[in-house]
């Protein structure tokens, strides 16, 4: 597996983010969902990393770099490669990066419902601990915040 910057104008890449919103969709109110377009991942601050095998696209991660602070966003495994280390091998490379940005601290926001478990479960191996609403997120019962020291 190999991880890399993400080609944003990849259609793989672009049909897997279309595929993570329409998923969260799914599983959350509008107004309680907030998966990333490719547009708002070409913000600034914005990193996506995409984990490869050969040329096939296996997963994405972004982190989103505020100073001290981090957040990760869209994190997402195709289906066929669910639980094969994807999403853990992308999480390191994005929380090195942070670090080697100067942030102190990570954040991130999850859904509440069964189909966010396996996540829920990656983060606590990680070393991320619940912790309430961050930066503009509010209280709900659809949304999960997770944090992690990591300067």
């Amino acid at each position: 597996m190999e991880i890399r910057d993400a080609d944003l104008s990849d259609e793989a890449v672009r049909e897997l983010v279309r595929f993570h919103q329409a998923d969260m969709l799914s599983m959350s109110p509008p107004e309680f969902s907030f998966a990333l377009d490719i547009d708002k991942l070409r913000a600034p601050g914005i990193h996506v990393l995409a984990a490869y095998d050969g040329p096939s696209l296996l997963g994405i991660g972004a982190v989103h770099l505020r100073g001290e602070e981090g957040e990760l966003k869209s994190m997402r495994t195709v289906p066929g490669s669910l639980r094969s280390g994807v999403g853990t091998a992308l999480l390191e490379a994005l929380m090195e990066i942070a670090k080697e940005a100067g942030v102190e601290r990570l954040y991130l926001e999850t859904g509440t419902g069964p189909g966010f478990e396996a996540a829920w479960q990656m983060y606590l191996k990680h070393g991320f601990e619940p912790c309430g609403p961050f930066g503009d997120y509010s209280p709900s019962d659809f949304n999960r915040y997770m944090t992690k020291s990591v300067g």
